[in-house]
């Protein structure tokens, strides 16, 4: 999921004002496709006997939850920081990305048991309209654009929450194809794959939330950045003028931003004016080429070895 997205980041980093404006904006095109979709579907579900249309419109229904809680999260990740929160609120995204995989787990689950009900009365499941296949069609092609729509946005702000709520999307695309082929199977003489359509798509929403819950409640407990992350970061210091080493490099999440600790090897003759504009420098070029929210860097004395004397 987001791993594969975030890999395609660049280094340059993103003005807030202009995150939050792409995300309140690709979200509320989120929120109106998917208003739309819940209402046509869940009504043509239910006028047309289909419980696989039906699950993919409480399906949709979860997605536009989550498009309110992206708008929530949106501009609370935002305040400034206070006194009991000195590092900011950018963990709001991350805690956000923890209650939509918790939605989905919910959601999955009741879809998943209503579909096994059904199915273990197939006898009585009647013969679906040819609307329901129609409307499916329609929610196939909606979501698989809004799909790619905010992943772009997504990749461009770089937004782990935004990616999450993309990938959401897309599930419900491929929710939306399954419950087509369930329906075609219905309209062909085999009325139980309309359910089994269902406990499908109850499925891939139970992998889902289970994947977004999991991530994010390992940035919550201070999950480190990913090693090419941390590795370029490494770099960018180590070609800072007069850090002539680093170690102890640690990082840990916040939001889509990372909190850095390292020790940085400062030439020992300097006064510590000049080692302390060092660290600034360095600093600045690390937050202007990476995500960064703070860097909290430890000093340590550097000598050059004295060559070694080889005896004749």
């Amino acid at each position: 999921m987001s791993k594969r997205d975030v890999a395609q980041w660049d280094d340059d980093a993103v003005d807030p004002e202009a995150k939050a404006r792409a995300a309140s904006r690709s979200t509320w095109v989120s929120v109106a496709v998917n208003t739309c979709l819940s209402a046509l579907q869940v009504l043509v579900g239910l006028l047309s006997g289909s419980a696989g249309l039906i699950a993919d419109g409480v399906h949709s229904l979860s997605d536009l939850v989550a498009d309110f809680l992206v708008l929530f999260v949106s501009a609370h990740s935002r305040s400034d920081p206070d006194e009991r929160h000195p590092y900011g609120h950018h963990r709001f995204e991350n805690a956000a990305s923890l209650a939509l995989g918790m939605l989905l787990l919910i959601v999955g689950a009741g879809m998943v048991w209503t579909a096994a009900v059904k199915i273990g009365h197939h006898t009585a499941i009647p013969r679906v309209e040819m609307s329901a296949l129609y409307v499916a069609g329609a929610a196939l092609v909606s979501k698989e654009l809004l799909f790619r729509y905010m992943l772009g946005v997504a990749q461009r702000v770089r937004s782990a929450m935004l990616v999450a709520n993309a990938w959401h999307a897309r599930s419900d695309a491929a929710s939306s194809l399954v419950v087509g082929v369930g329906i075609v199977g219905n309209l062909a003489g085999y009325p139980f794959l309309d359910p089994v359509a269902a406990l499908v798509v109850g499925c891939m929403v139970l992998k889902m939330g289970w994947s977004f819950g999991w991530e994010a409640l390992h940035d919550l407990m201070d999950q480190a950045a990913d090693d090419e992350q941390v590795e370029a970061i490494r770099v960018t210091l180590l070609a800072a003028p007069g850090v002539r080493g680093c170690h102890n490099l640690r990082t840990r999440k916040m939001g889509d931003l990372v909190a850095i600790d390292v020790h940085l090897d400062i030439d020992a003759e300097l006064t510590v004016e000049a080692a302390h504009d060092i660290v600034h420098r360095a600093e600045d070029a690390v937050r202007a080429q990476h995500p960064v929210l703070s860097l909290m860097a430890h000093i340590d004395p550097w000598r050059p070895q004295a060559p070694s004397i080889q005896k004749s």
